[in-house]
């Protein structure tokens, strides 16, 4: 809406920076929202509020990865006490624990949510078949330095990942054998895989590539003017928004790599983006600490976002719709009108 300046929902609770965070799929209860923390508590919220519902507590070291299963009934992680683990979202009780010999810093549920992928500064990526914990995990081996990020594709007969050895590469998961390889001109930073499983989404440096999920082809890529850590692209595919080391969020049209907008509410880098499954918000974290909501479509009534528009008896004729916030549980923002 025109006048209206992008000012964020703020979620406090975290101590220190954020790096990783992930929705859930809509749900009879609504969406839920996890986010990763190196203050070693990963956290559950309220997507379309960010309002707090639990802290998964467990970890005895910064949590790098966080992400829920569709239907938010389990949670993961990995962190740097050398363990991912899975736990009971709804209870927020552990229920596996899997140990490593490094950082584990990425994880991901399959579609069925019975089987865990973990990515770890190990170079290995493994697949825990989370029926039977006591079984040696699937190991992927070939990445020469760290993991960053991990996915399944959407059949999960594939997983992607992304390495500080600036290559991305697919792994077949009944042969546990590398498929394919795209090398980077710097350190890819995350992936991300469209909800239907037709594009994969990473970074590296000042670009957000765009991958075809099927081939491996490349669809696009387009620079930001700065380093971006992290993006995600609108379920519509329409536009992407992206964050990194400027404190600035940016949104692009996918198809003409234009810059629409820009905001800046973080005040540290930003390390994570994601999109809201239904698209009418995006969630960001930051070293900064905080997880950061922001609209979609500035001045929409969503959540606890509220348009209200101008008195229409009023003698001033300049009036502006503006957008208001109110809630509990975050810390909320006015969404201003600019002069």
């Amino acid at each position: 809406m025109a006048g209206l300046r992008q000012t964020p929902l703020t979620c406090s609770g975290h101590t220190r920076p954020v790096v990783d965070l992930s929705f859930s799929d809509n749900t009879p209860f609504g969406y839920f929202l996890i986010s990763a923390c190196k203050d070693g508590k990963p956290m559950l919220r309220q997507g379309d509020t960010g309002d707090w519902i639990g802290t998964f507590e467990g970890h005895k070291g910064a949590v790098w990865g966080a992400t829920l299963n569709k239907d938010a009934t389990r949670a993961a992680t990995g962190a740097a006490d050398f363990t991912a683990k899975v736990w009971d979202a709804e209870k927020g009780e552990e229920l596996q624990s899997f140990s490593h010999k490094h950082i584990v810093k990425s994880v991901d549920f399959s579609a069925d949510s019975k089987t865990l992928l973990t990515g770890s500064n190990e170079k290995i990526l493994r697949i825990f078949d989370l029926q039977k914990p006591d079984a040696e995990p699937k190991q992927f081996v070939g990445h020469t330095s760290n993991i960053k990020a991990v996915h399944f594709n959407k059949e999960c007969n594939q997983v992607w990942s992304a390495s500080d050895d600036k290559t991305i590469r697919v792994w077949d998961v009944n042969t546990c054998k590398e498929i394919h390889c795209i090398e980077t001109l710097s350190a890819p930073g995350s992936l991300e895989l469209t909800n239907d499983g037709s594009i994969f989404t990473a970074t590296y440096g000042n670009f957000t590539v765009f991958y075809n999920a099927e081939n491996f082809e490349k669809i696009k890529e387009i620079k930001a003017p700065a380093p971006v850590n992290t993006a995600s692209l609108h379920p519509s595919k329409n536009f992407f928004v992206c964050g990194g080391e400027d404190f600035k969020m940016y949104k692009f049209d996918y198809y003409t790599g234009e810059e629409m907008e820009s905001f800046k509410g973080h005040f540290g880098p930003v390390h994570c983006v994601r999109f809201s499954p239904d698209g009418e918000l995006y969630a960001s974290g930051s070293e900064d600490g905080t997880l950061r909501l922001w609209q979609t479509t500035v001045g929409t009534t969503y959540g606890l976002w509220k348009c209200v528009a101008p008195d229409i008896d009023s003698t001033d004729t300049n009036s502006t719709p503006t957008a208001l916030m109110s809630g509990t549980g975050a810390s909320v923002e006015a969404v201003k009108v600019e002069s």
